[in-house]
């Protein structure tokens, strides 16, 4: 069974996620650890629960949710993995840095890619790869139909929706994946998004503003 672990880095209050069993397999979903700080309270938290991160995935590679790629692949090594038609997001990630004010080193080396239907081992338990563009070229979420969960990145917020106003953004296409992808998701999964409170795919089918 997996647990799912949220911590909230960098100044635009992004969530990182550990996700792992009770053996000591262990995955880091979007490490957005800006601050030296932060990735002390990542690392301490990873060696009090002894855990040593197995895999790095990205939802999608916009600044706030890649700061700590670098980090975590050298200091645990491990291969970033990303959506297949994300490159040119994480490549521009750093440019955007500078015009944010918050300059980073990039991940280094190419990546893993994953592509929709994909499945990603977390111990005995696997997260499917689903496509979901529109915040960003190449997004994918990350869903685990066994335990109902998905980890969603910047596609759908408790009674919100992804931002398509920036570089590789498109609103009828984050429209669409949201309906097709994550709508269609039973009920009561529950969305972890890439920033704020979890919510459910049924609360936000009844609730969210954006979908009504």
């Amino acid at each position: 069974m997996l647990t799912v672990k949220r911590f909230i880095f960098n100044p635009v209050q992004e969530n990182t996620y550990v996700v792992y069993d009770a053996k000591d397999a262990c995955c880091i979903i979007d490490p957005g650890c800006y601050f030296p700080e932060e990735k002390k309270t990542l690392e301490a938290w990873l060696k009090e629960h002894q855990l040593v991160p197995n895999l790095l995935l990205n939802t999608h590679c916009h600044l706030d949710h890649v700061f700590g790629n670098k980090w975590v692949a050298e200091h645990y090594g491990v291969l970033l993995q990303i959506g297949e038609k994300e490159g040119w997001t994480l490549s521009y990630a750093p440019e955007f840095g500078e015009k944010w004010g918050l300059p980073f080193e990039n991940y280094a080396g190419e990546p893993g890619y994953l592509k929709e239907g994909d499945r990603v081992a977390v111990g005995e338990d696997e997260l499917e790869v689903l496509f979901t563009p529109g915040h960003s070229i190449g997004h994918i979420a990350f869903y685990n139909k066994q335990q109902g969960f998905v980890i969603g990145g910047d596609v759908l917020f408790r009674m919100g929706i992804g931002r398509t106003d920036i570089p590789g953004g498109d609103a009828e296409t984050l429209l669409r994946s949201i309906r097709e992808k994550l709508f269609s998701l039973p009920d009561e999964v529950i969305v972890y998004p890439g920033h704020g409170e979890p919510t459910t795919i049924g609360y936000e089918k009844a609730f969210n503003p954006f979908m009504q």
